[in-house]
Parts: C-alpha cells; sequence; structure tokens
C-alpha cells in the first residue's frame, strides 16, 4: 500500500471518480480507510452491495489511449477464464468504464477479502510458520492455473534473450514449456486461508515461474524458501532453469534501478548457482 499521490489534483480527481463509480455500480463505500497504489494509479476501498454481500471497490485510471491489452483486462480475463479458482481467487462481480478529460477509469468490484496479506512488502521481512493444508493449497492452485488455455503472456521470450545473459550472465535457457502463470506471486498478494490477490498481469510464462516468482521474494527468510523449494521440486530442476533465471533477472534488473536493494546479494548468490547449474556436466 502505498501513500496518496503528492499531486491534490491527482488525488481529488480519483476520489471523485472511485464516488461516481460507487453510485454507477450500486455499492456504498465503507469506513476502513483507502489503499492508494504506486503514483495514485489505482484506489481501493471496503464496500457493500445493495444485498449487503461485503465487496471491495478498486479503481485504476491510464491514459485513455493506454486504457487497453493486457494490465487493464487483467481482472476481467481472469474472471472469464477461473472465476474464483475454488475459492482462491477473489471473483469479479462487476465493472464500470468511465473516460474524462483524456483519461479512462475502470472501477472493479470484487468479493472482499477479509484476511489480510501475508506481508505488507512483497519481500518477506519475516518468518511464517503456514500449515501444510495451505502449502498444498498453492500447488493445486497454481498447478490448476498453470494448465489454463490462453493466449495472454506475462513473459515474451525476447525478454529472455535479452535480460539473461545482461543480468545473469549466462545464455538464455531453451523453455522446454511455457504454461499459465499468475506471473507476480508474491507475499503481498497471498493471504491465509488462501487468497490470490492481483490479476493484472497473469499470462503464458516458463514453467515453475510462480514458484520462482514466490521463491525471489522469500530469499530474506531461509527457513520459509526452504519451505517453497521443497513444495516445488521444479526449482532447482532442469525443467525449472530458464523460469529461476528469468525471475533472477528481472530482480536483478530492479535492482539496476535501485529497487528491491535488500535482495541484491541474495539474487547474485542465486545467479552464481544459476551459473553453476548451467556450466556443470
Amino acid at each position: 500500500m502505498y501513500s496518496p499521490p503528492p499531486d491534490p489534483d491527482t488525488e481529488q480527481r480519483m476520489r471523485a471518480h472511485h464516488a461516481r463509480a460507487a453510485t454507477a455500480l450500486d455499492v456504498q463505500t465503507e469506513s476502513g480507510g483507502e489503499f492508494w497504489g504506486w503514483a495514485g494509479r489505482t484506489l481501493g476501498a471496503q464496500a457493500r452491495t445493495a444485498a449487503g454481500v461485503p465487496a471491495w471497490l478498486r479503481l485504476v485510471s491510464a491514459p485513455e489511449d493506454k486504457a487497453s491489452g493486457k494490465l487493464w483486462d487483467g481482472a476481467l480475463d481472469a474472471q472469464h477464464a477461473f472465476g474464483d479458482l475454488d475459492g482462491h481467487r477473489p471473483a469479479l462481480l462487476g465493472v464500470h468504464d468511465a473516460f474524462d478529460d483524456g483519461t479512462a477509469y475502470r472501477a472493479e468490484l470484487s468479493a472482499r477479502v477479509d484476511e489480510p496479506v501475508l506481508s505488507n512488502d512483497p519481500i518477506l521481512q519475516r518468518d511464517l510458520d503456514l500449515p501444510a493444508s495451505w502449502w498444498e493449497a498453492l500447488a493445486g492452485t497454481l498447478e490448476k492455473l498453470s494448465a489454463t488455455s490462453t493466449d495472454r503472456v506475462a513473459v515474451r521470450e525476447q525478454y529472455l534473450n535479452r535480460a539473461i545473459p545482461e543480468f545473469v550472465g549466462i545464455p538464455a535457457p531453451a523453455v522446454t514449456c511455457w504454461t499459465t502463470a499468475h506471473a507476480d506471486l508474491h507475499w503481498a498478494n497471498l493471504t491465509s486461508p488462501l487468497r490470490l490477490l492481483d490479476w493484472e498481469g497473469w499470462g503464458q510464462a516458463p514453467q515453475g515461474f510462480d514458484c520462482a516468482t514466490l521463491y525471489a521474494y522469500t530469499l530474506l527468510q531461509p527457513n520459509v524458501a526452504a519451505r517453497v523449494r521443497a513444495t516445488f521440486p521444479i526449482l532447482g530442476s532442469p525443467a525449472g532453469l530458464a523460469a529461476e533465471a528469468t525471475v533472477c533477472a528481472q530482480l536483478l534488473q530492479t535492482v539496476a534501478r535501485g529497487d528491491n536493494l535488500t535482495l541484491e546479494d541474495q539474487l547474485r548468490e542465486w545467479a552464481r548457482d544459476l551459473q553453476r547449474r548451467t556450466t556443470a556436466p
């Protein structure tokens, strides 16, 4: 969760359109605070439908000529593809689009998830003692997700070919299998009982991509990282090499931009391990 945008005009504009979307979708917002996304791009709040169903109303904005494509349609596409994913994904209850002065606004009304996320930061900062049933549910959900057919693309092969040599120092491994991934699987998008949040960027990625992503964001917590590897044996296997190298490259690229600096040492050690695996006889 981010602070309100520093620009008061953006803050006022987003609040006004959030209120209009609540009226259009026939919901009442509730007290409990606003939840802002990066640079004021999104604004979320608790709501309740006319029938009294607890809900979550999220507004996203973009320049009108950018209001299309994978990220813009992610939640709606996910609803069509997965529904509530056996209760592990908040169902999308309604969508409302509006346009004003060159800006597009999409309001997404979803079933409310009352459980808090497992971390306020994507990077896990503390040890977690999750029950075996939680890990089993996660593995089963990712398996079902991976088997879903889609033409959405989360990671492009061109990116692998460019970024892996640059940031990991190895040739891009061949991708033997592309599967469907959530593509943003970190601890601020997970709850217990299991819910997977934030479905903007899902799509095709190298097999094991979600497992590798979760592992990367767990590197500061060795006990939990070991549990991730034990739950997902594709990590460390030849079949998972492309996914691991891709995620490692992605996060090292963010480090180069000044983000995720607390992970830098662990990511560089991971890159060295990938190099050893690539050159091992």
